[in-house]
């Protein structure tokens, strides 16, 4: 057993330098815990997907983690992670199903990554950040009214879709670079974009009119995510709050910066991302 499980998932969370991180730190201590520790295990399983270059390799690790979620909600979790996780598991109902949908989210990064559609995009985006939503949701709580807790559930959902939209917008480049190409092929064909475009760092209208669609689409999800938040629960709900506020800010940047997103990377500064944390967190 590890000696300080909660220590070693403040350590993964803090060293990740993610906006989840700033957004978590208004926190009462124990949802804090629960939420760091359900992030460390995001990024343990994230980690295997982007680290790990023997795509044997990664599939045995992740499916070693489908085990040890299995030990974990029978009881007997091994890892750090997991041990930091027993507690919140049960305090606030957290599900086994949704852990497994995350692994097989991750799964799906295996390989080459190419999707024909949105909607094979939404899969994706389903598992590795609206399942991710919901699970913080139920961690930062929600009111007991079952449909108002309906709606909390859906609006995280969708806010985690409008941050992994975000998120695939701000690294199309990077991406594409490591052989993943997340843009949907159709909507790639639709504005006449090639992925020796994407590869080559090639700008130009066809690219424009693109990034333009998909960041209308990314804010529009912001839009209708943050339209389902029931007001009895925007209290509770503030750590999503705040990542949305530092992530819809880093969209606005990237958007008003032209969309160069295939030779730069663009993000905010650690400072700016717990001022934006803190405003949410005060004026929600």
């Amino acid at each position: 057993m590890a000696s300080d499980p909660h220590a070693y998932c403040q350590e993964r969370a803090a060293a990740s330098g993610s906006s989840f991180y700033y957004a978590f730190r208004f926190l009462p201590p124990e949802q804090r815990r629960a939420i760091t520790a359900f992030y460390a295990f995001c990024r343990e399983v994230d980690d295997i997907a982007d680290e790990c270059r023997d795509t044997q390799v990664a599939r045995i690790k992740l499916d070693w983690w489908r085990g040890e979620i299995l030990a974990l909600y029978a009881g007997r979790p091994g890892h750090p992670v997991t041990q930091a996780l027993a507690g919140a598991i049960t305090a606030y109902r957290l599900p086994q199903e949704a852990f497994e949908a995350i692994i097989d989210g991750m799964e799906m990064d295996l390989g080459p990554v190419r999707y024909p559609d949105f909607k094979q995009l939404n899969l994706y985006c389903h598992r590795v950040a609206g399942v991710v939503g919901e699970v913080s949701a139920l961690i930062f709580g929600h009111s007991e009214t079952t449909p108002l807790a309906r709606a909390t559930l859906k609006y995280a959902h969708r806010l985690g879709l409008a941050f992994q939209l975000t998120n695939i917008i701000r690294d199309v480049g990077e991406d594409a670079r490591r052989g993943r190409i997340y843009l949907p092929q159709d909507e790639l064909a639709r504005f006449g974009v090639m992925e020796s475009d994407l590869l080559q760092a090639r700008y130009g209208t066809p690219f424009d009119r693109l990034m333009t669609f998909q960041c209308q689409r990314a804010q529009t999800t912001y839009d209708e995510a943050l339209a389902l938040l029931p007001a009895t629960d925007r209290k509770a709900q503030r750590p999503g709050l705040a990542m949305a506020a530092i992530y819809r800010t880093l969209l606005r940047e990237i958007q008003a910066d032209g969309c160069r997103v295939l030779d730069r990377r663009y993000a905010l500064t650690p400072l700016r991302k717990l001022w934006l944390a803190w405003k949410s967190w005060v004026f929600a």
